[in-house]
């Protein structure tokens, strides 16, 4: 089912990763998007990149969504005509260490709370009025396997992603009466994304993880978020969890080669 090419979609972290192919899907779809992130150079490149190719209209952003006041400096420096999303994609999201929880870095976790949590408050809360308004819209939450369950040394990154699954389900109560869809994305591993090289500050070695197993790639769960989107407004799908073939869990990968 096809929406409208006039709904504006609304994407964070979309610099790169699941963010910025979910630019590329919508982009391709013919969808004027908004794309956020923190570094301005990439935004401006994937905005251009887009544009030429696609010929649709864009708007880009360049903010630190973990500070409350840049989230509403940036909202409200929107133009009129891009403050009415019809879909917002919480996908700005990290892992930082991997660590035993008495060994847990403080900044690590500070980071993955006011980034993984906190930011998609901040957001929802300056979009999501003007959906009641218009008693229409549909909110995306990028969740994770690490969500559903934990694993070892996992601990506050698991924590913040129980907690982006529990929002996703409150947030669909609070909203459902208002016409409002909810729902979120669960990927296990996913490569073409920084995740891992996030996680180990950016130590490309360590963040070598996919090298003896096929994962998700970003555009999997792009295309996942965007099949959510596009089904009949009488149809809401509240989750799509989703891993590799060789991936059964978190805690299992069968890391027998790249066989697909």
């Amino acid at each position: 089912m096809n929406k409208s090419k006039e709904n504006v979609v609304f994407i964070t972290g979309a610099t790169s990763g699941i963010g910025k192919a979910c630019a590329e899907v919508f982009a391709r779809n013919g969808h004027p998007l908004v794309i956020t992130g923190r570094r301005s150079e990439r935004l401006t490149e994937i905005k251009r990149g887009l544009t030429e190719k696609y010929g649709i209209e864009m708007a880009s952003l360049s903010f630190d969504i973990r500070d409350p006041k840049a989230c509403d400096l940036a909202w409200n420096s929107l133009e009129s005509k891009w403050r009415t999303p019809d879909l917002l994609i919480n996908n700005a999201g990290l892992a930082k260490g991997l660590t035993p929880i008495h060994q847990g870095s403080l900044e690590h976790w500070e980071t993955m709370i006011d980034t993984n949590i906190k930011g998609l408050l901040y957001i929802t809360r300056l979009i999501s009025p003007g959906m009641v308004e218009r008693k229409r819209g549909h909110i995306i939450n990028v969740c994770s396997t690490a969500g559903h369950e934990t694993y070892p040394m996992g601990n506050v990154y698991c924590a913040t992603k129980h907690a982006v699954n529990a929002l996703t389900n409150s947030m669909r109560l609070d909203l459902y009466t208002h016409g409002i869809k909810v729902g979120q994305v669960s990927p296990a591993h996913v490569e073409e994304t920084e995740f891992a090289v996030n996680r180990f500050d950016g130590d490309e070695e360590k963040g070598d993880i996919y090298s003896d197993f096929n994962p998700l790639k970003s555009n999997d769960v792009a295309e996942a978020i965007y099949f959510i989107y596009t089904r009949p407004a009488h149809v809401n799908i509240q989750d799509i969890l989703m891993m590799g073939t060789q991936q059964a869990g978190s805690n299992f990968i069968h890391r027998s080669g790249r066989i697909y």
